[in-house]
């Protein structure tokens, strides 16, 4: 039997409440239901998940703690979901401003890193937001944002997720407009169970090659 350790790595998106003191531990988002398709779809694979992700992080903070919490597991894929919190700090008194050439650096020195000290396979999710009005700021510089992620996934990943337009077209046909997130930023479980779809669905051909 095939043996895949998946490390999840992200922001509070990733986190979603999973239990840090059981790094195996999901949490209820996309990890817990991109975890239970991927093993339902892989009978032949034996994984082992482990969910990193940390409520609050930026790029900066991902990538101080990249070894430990992430290559230290010497996992087979490393999937990453970061950036709305570099976006969120530009706004409100007291918060740390990340510019978009910061952002590319930092997140440009996390992949480096990932390429020249293990063999893992990359998987890329974009960032997104799902609520106009009160982002409006966010959501220009969110457009700012999505082309440097995309370049950075086509430098550098194996696998790349565009959530904001695959949300983007999927709000065509659900006239609710929070009937994927109550906020515009955090899925609510309709959005945890969109991303876990699309994540199993991604990684699938990353999983045949193993």
């Amino acid at each position: 039997m095939k043996k895949i350790k998946v490390v999840f790595q992200g922001d509070s998106i990733t986190d979603a409440g999973r239990d840090k003191r059981n790094y195996h531990h999901m949490g209820a988002g996309y990890p817990k239901y991109a975890t239970e398709l991927m093993v339902a779809s892989n009978p032949d694979v034996e994984f082992e998940f482990i969910n990193q992700g940390i409520s609050g992080n930026r790029t900066s903070q991902l990538f101080d703690r990249f070894y430990s919490d992430a290559l230290a597991f010497e996992p087979d894929i490393i999937s990453i979901l970061i950036g709305i919190n570099d976006l969120w700090h530009r706004y409100g008194g007291g918060k740390i401003a990340t510019t978009d050439a910061q952002f590319e650096l930092n997140y440009r020195c996390i992949l480096e890193r990932i390429r020249r000290e293990s063999n893992a396979k990359i998987m890329i999710l974009s960032p997104f937001l799902l609520d106009k009005e009160p982002f409006e700021g966010m959501r220009e510089d969110l457009e700012r944002m999505l082309p440097i992620v995309r370049k950075l996934a086509d430098e550098f990943a194996d696998v790349y997720v565009p959530l904001d337009k695959y949300f983007e077209e999927a709000l065509k046909t659900q006239p609710e407009p929070l009937y994927y997130s109550g906020d515009g930023v955090h899925p609510n479980d309709n959005g945890r169970a969109f991303i876990g779809k699309l994540y199993a669905e991604a990684i699938d051909g990353l999983i045949k090659q193993f």
